[in-house]
């Protein structure tokens, strides 16, 4: 069977559920665009409580950390657990109601936001509960048949298991509307689940990727950086949860030194293609939200001010894990997909424009009338996505371009 024939007579639901990364990629696409529409519309409208009592922020911070994100999370590790632990490669049973589950909550929440339907929002916590913890039961078989021997796999699941109380805590708070454990559920996400995946992953991944095309690269992953980071990123979590702020440089000094010693010690010297330097780059931010998280903390310790705002979370959850999400997740659709491992225009024009994006939000905390910037950046947000999602959410839909399954 040629190419023509294999690409006219496909189903899609097959194509769609033959690999873990197909439906889970596609979830989280989908809401990249979807999701920051909604944000957009709020912050020309400024809605204070879209659903209930749940403020607007909050369901944009719940909607991006625990359904947009771990979609991609979970796509790529269903995928690699196996691979890293030399086990069977995952069936359809173990991925796709994790798929259907984390689509399903993410189209009922994001329809709460629209309508400011309680009973949608409820339901969309609960079938991501649902998704996530399959998921869990997914990955724990594999960590338990390895025995726990492999320590980015226990790392990444340990995160997705802090990730899965601040589920559990949200869906409480909207049943209580307790303020502080609302506020727990959200502010556990940047330190307790998403930074600890993106680095655990980043420590196993960019040297490897980096040793593989660029010639002298000496790959330097040593296991005690995992170990020493972990503590403090559940430090930071908890000084944010318990509003304390002021402290924060305690743990954001040391990290900020280690994230630095990752970006000296991985870049790469000589010449690298653009997909891998993407990652670097990508990386780079990390060290500049840690700093600002740092200079802001001993501001309040002096001064008490809160000048900096929101700049140091947006510069991580848009400079880190907005340029990475770009970075890797174009990465393993192509590779995936059958096509070369290169960085296509589209993936370039979404890479520099989240730059701008990471950019703009940041500065725009230091402006007379931030609100102006915030809604800047959030249009720039889909400017810069909008092709990519067309893009990799059409090659999700199709068939491998080599004819190979998966």
């Amino acid at each position: 069977m040629n190419n023509d024939t294999h690409s006219q007579s496909f189903s899609l639901p097959a194509v769609l559920t033959a690999a873990p990364h197909r439906l889970l990629f596609l979830a989280g696409a989908l809401n990249v665009l979807a999701a920051m529409i909604w944000w957009t519309w709020w912050l020309f409208h400024t809605v204070p409580t879209p659903v209930d009592q749940v403020i607007g922020g909050w369901l944009h911070g719940f909607i991006l950390q625990y359904q947009m994100l771990p979609s991609f999370m979970f796509g790529f590790l269903i995928t690699v657990f196996p691979r890293w632990m030399g086990q069977a490669e995952p069936t359809r049973r173990h991925y796709v109601p994790v798929g259907l589950g984390m689509l399903l909550g993410q189209i009922l929440c994001l329809v709460a936001a629209f309508s400011g339907s309680s009973h949608a929002l409820h339901l969309g916590v609960v079938a991501t509960i649902l998704g996530w913890g399959y998921g869990l039961v997914v990955l724990g078989r594999v960590l338990v048949a390895n025995r726990f021997k492999t320590w980015h796999a226990v790392s990444c699941y340990s995160a997705l298991l802090l990730g899965f109380v601040a589920l559990w805590g949200f869906a409480v708070y909207l049943h209580t509307f307790n303020w502080q454990i609302g506020q727990a559920a959200i502010r556990l996400g940047a330190f307790g689940l998403l930074l600890p995946i993106y680095a655990t992953v980043a420590h196993r991944m960019f040297p490897f990727f980096a040793g593989n095309v660029v010639p002298g690269y000496r790959a330097w992953r040593p296991m005690w950086l995992l170990a020493a980071q972990w503590p403090l990123w559940l430090g930071h979590a908890l000084l944010e949860i318990f509003s304390l702020p002021q402290w924060l440089w305690l743990v954001d000094a040391p990290l900020l030194a280690l994230a630095l010693l990752c970006l000296w010690k991985w870049w790469p010297r000589g010449r690298a293609p653009g997909i891998l330097r993407v990652l670097f780059l990508g990386y780079a931010w990390l060290p500049v939200a840690l700093a600002l998280y740092l200079a802001q903390s001993l501001w309040l310790q002096f001064d008490g001010a809160l000048i900096l705002g929101k700049a140091p979370l947006h510069a991580l959850t848009i400079g880190v894990f907005g340029s990475l999400l770009v970075a890797m997740v174009t990465r393993v659709s192509q590779g995936h997909s059958g096509r070369p491992l290169v960085l296509v225009p589209v993936a370039m024009f979404a890479f520099v424009c989240i730059q701008l994006v990471a950019l703009t939000r940041v500065l725009a905390e230091l402006l007379p009338t931030p609100w102006d910037g915030f809604r800047v950046a959030a249009v720039g947000w889909l400017v810069a996505f909008a092709p990519w999602v067309l893009r990799y959410g059409w090659i999700y839909l199709r068939p491998r371009a080599d004819g190979r399954p998966g």
